[in-house]
Parts: structure tokens; sequence; C-alpha cells
């Protein structure tokens, strides 16, 4: 089953209107198998969260984590289950702090990259000198709240040249959470997962294969076919509250390598061979045409060499 996970959430733990119990019933009325807690430096409100939790039966999870808010940039941590100083974060040297994050076996993800920062929101955009981005676990591709091409398709980009240079990054998305927004129509994550299953593991799991997807309501399936030929492609209903189902004849698909991107339509085969020998392609589903605002859903990183990277299905 796919598992749909809001990752980016705050509470009046910092600074968001949201109490915990609001934050958990928001969650569970939008029908979401599992949601971020990651107020802005501070992990005060867990304990909270672990205890109406335990009083709980609808069976959601929570993912427990925190966005360092820096002046040069926001880092999301997920699972992360005790704090990390960061009072000494240099802002030429960020990998430290980001390893620093997963020396205790959290996530650390690269939040809104190109947020405005200042004078409007001083710190939210990227400004750390990153170079080695073997240390960075994702990056968040869409900070749903932020301007789709200013702010958001910028930070899709990024992730795709990274991606496509080599850099084994998993994109995750947001709402950014800080009151009672609306969240039909936006981009939410989603992970494969087994019906109860623990969702922080089955995270984790997507996040270090690359097998994250977001979506607003269909997930892109990509599969290769028994002939090694071609790839094949499957639409499945997540029945995301919000989304308006298209024709699903409409959808159009691009797959995008280091060299081109083509495309395909959802109920025809697409031969291998016009990928010119592409290693990772990045496969996306549009709603009639491939521009920003018609984007559906990106898909998760297909490999299509190596024993260890196999096609996501």
């Amino acid at each position: 089953m796919y598992k749909r996970l809001e990752l980016h959430n705050h509470t009046t733990e910092s600074d968001a209107s949201l109490t915990c119990e609001d934050l958990l019933r928001w969650m569970e009325a939008d029908q979401v198998d599992a949601f971020g807690l990651t107020d802005h430096n501070t992990i005060s409100g867990h304990p909270k969260m672990q205890k109406l939790l335990l009083e709980n039966s609808s069976g959601i999870q929570c993912i427990y984590g925190m966005e360092y808010t820096t002046y040069y940039g926001h880092i999301l941590c997920l699972n992360l289950k005790e704090y990390v100083p960061w009072e000494t974060i240099d802002r030429r040297r960020p990998e430290l702090l980001f390893q620093a994050i997963r020396d205790k076996n959290a996530l650390a993800g690269i939040a809104h990259p190109y947020s405005y920062g200042y004078p409007f929101a001083r710190g939210c955009r990227f400004e750390m000198e990153l170079t080695d981005y073997s240390c960075v676990d994702f990056i968040e591709i869409f900070n749903n709240p932020e301007p789709l091409r200013q702010v958001n398709e910028k930070g899709l980009l990024l992730w795709e040249d990274l991606v496509l240079k080599g850099w084994p990054i998993a994109m995750t998305c947001g709402m950014d959470l800080h009151g009672r927004w609306e969240m039909g129509n936006q981009f939410a994550t989603f992970v494969k997962g087994e019906p109860g299953g623990d969702t922080a593991a089955e995270l984790e799991q997507a996040i270090r294969s690359q097998k994250t997807c977001i979506s607003k309501g269909p997930i892109l399936e990509v599969s290769v076919a028994p002939d090694s030929r071609s790839l094949t492609f499957h639409l499945a209903d997540t029945k995301k509250p919000g989304f308006s189902r298209q024709d699903s004849s409409q959808f159009l698909i691009t797959l995008k390598t280091s060299s081109d991107t083509y495309t395909a339509a959802p109920d025809q085969a697409f031969p291998i061979e016009r990928l010119k020998g592409a290693e990772s392609v990045i496969p996306k589903l549009y709603d009639k045409t491939a521009e920003i605002e018609n984007l559906v859903c990106v898909a998760p990183v297909l490999h299509l060499t190596g024993q260890s990277r196999q096609p996501w299905m």
C-alpha cells in the first residue's frame, strides 16, 4: 500500500497556532497516514505527541523531527530521537551538522532551498556553502505555501540536477503547516508500506533507496517490461482528499535524463533504447502539458543499471 506522509509541520512549541493535539486532529481529519512534528529548533513537543498517540486509536503515526532554523538556511530532520546541538554551525562547512544529525541515525535534508530570504524572510533561503552532498539524505523540493515558479520549481530543478549527476538524494515535500491550512490539491510525500507497519522505518528505507514519491493524487508507477526492452506505466489512485480526478487520457509523462527529456503516454510502452543508455531517469506525470503548473506527480528515480538499483514498482 501507499502511505501518505505530511512531513513538515509546526506547533505552539515553536511558532504555529496549533497545539500538538490540534495538529494530530487536523491530520486525522485529512486521512493522513503519518505526519512530521518538526518544530523550529526544539523537540519539546515530542513527549507531548507520544502521550497523545498512546491515547489514540486511529492508527495514525508521527515522524518525530525538527527544523534547524538558522540565518543561512533551514535543515529538516526526520526520525530524530534526540536533540543534536547546532549552535556552532559553520556556514562554510555545513556538512559537519548534517553528519552530526546522521550520526544519531536521523535523516537530514534541505528545506525549501530557494525560499525568499533577506529582507523578506531572513534565513529561509539555503545559503550554506555545501559542496559534499553525500551527507544530504533528501531535499524538500516542494514547500506547498511557497510560490510555484520562483521557489518550488527551482528546488525541483536543483534536486534533478544533483540526482542526474549521481548524488543518491531522495525528495520530499511538505505543507510547512503553521495553522489549519487546507491540504487539498497540494503535494504530499508517499512511500510504500505495510498496513500497521512502522512508517518511520518505511520512510527511512524509501529515502535511502530514493523511492519516495510526491503527488497531488495519483502515483505514477514505472516498471521494466518482461522483455527488458521497454518501460510500462500504471497510475495508482491514492484517494488523497481534494484532488480533482482528471480523465487519465489527458495525462502526459516525461522522462528526464542527464542529456534530454522524453515524453510518453501512460497507456503506451516506451522503448528503453530511446533513452540512449541513460543510467538514471526521473519520471514525472502532468495533466495535459508539461508545465510546472500542471505537474501532478514526481515518481521515484528510475535506475536502469546495477543489481542494487532496480526500477520502483
